[in-house]
């Protein structure tokens, strides 16, 4: 069974960062707005596995910001430290937004509905009284996720192509292992996280069906095709 936690840590190649590039790093820091990070306001801690093979399953670190109120965007790391690997995205949408999209397009997002109410989903050194609050939406929001770094294989690079995730959806589903791990380095507990929020809501027309890959597998594929040259493009965009 393949799986990743962040207490594996994966060499990339390469020489160790020299002191002229940090130094510049200091100085582009000091100059340069970097608005869109400073927007990231928190923290979330759950686990994907991918859409066509649920025994791939990888812990994933959600560093999320709110574009508005219903609408946030996160950057996934496969930890929490510095030298965290950058192993994809996931955009969630509260159920409202995500009932517009095409009916081919739902397919592709998964509900967050169980992994909140079950515990595993979980925000690391948040107060009780705040993660609470704020999971209580969370629950019953749609995400969509991308993955470009295949780290439970030990890939020391971004490689392949990237692919739609998923979500733990019941019981039975999660390597007991892994979850162990978690919990022991958080100190949390998922059970007892679960009996906390027995009150939370999924969506409130419940799960629609085409979400979570309308319980089958995806997987993203390349195929070769022709290229449009640049003498196709419209006039009006030219």
């Amino acid at each position: 069974m393949a799986m990743h936690s962040s207490s594996e840590k994966i060499d990339v190649p390469g020489e160790h960062t020299q002191t002229g590039t940090y130094l510049l790093e200091k100085a582009t820091a000091t100059i340069q707005n970097f608005a869109p990070l400073k927007n990231i306001h928190q923290h979330l801690c759950a686990f994907h596995f991918y859409a066509d093979d649920m025994t791939r399953q990888v812990e994933a670190h959600h560093y999320c910001g709110h574009l508005n109120e219903e609408m946030r965007q996160c950057l996934i790391y496969d930890g929490p430290d510095a030298d965290s690997k950058l192993i994809g995205v996931e955009y969630i949408v509260t159920e409202n937004i995500f009932m517009t999209l095409p009916d081919e397009e739902k397919p592709m997002w998964h509900s967050h509905a169980y992994e909140v109410k079950s515990g595993v989903l979980f925000m690391p050194g948040m107060p009780a009284a705040v993660q609470h609050m704020d999971l209580e939406k969370v629950a019953k929001t749609y995400g969509k996720t991308i993955h470009f770094w295949q780290v439970e294989k030990g890939d020391v690079l971004p490689l392949g192509i990237p692919q739609i995730m998923m979500a733990l959806t019941r019981d039975g589903q999660l390597y007991r292992n892994l979850a162990t791990e978690v919990e022991n380095r958080y100190g949390v507990s998922f059970e007892d996280e679960r009996v906390k929020r027995v009150d939370m809501k999924g969506p409130d027309h419940g799960l629609h069906p085409l979400a979570n890959a309308a319980g089958k597998g995806l997987k993203t594929v390349l195929r070769e095709t022709d290229c449009k040259p640049v003498g196709s493009v419209p006039r009006a965009f030219v």
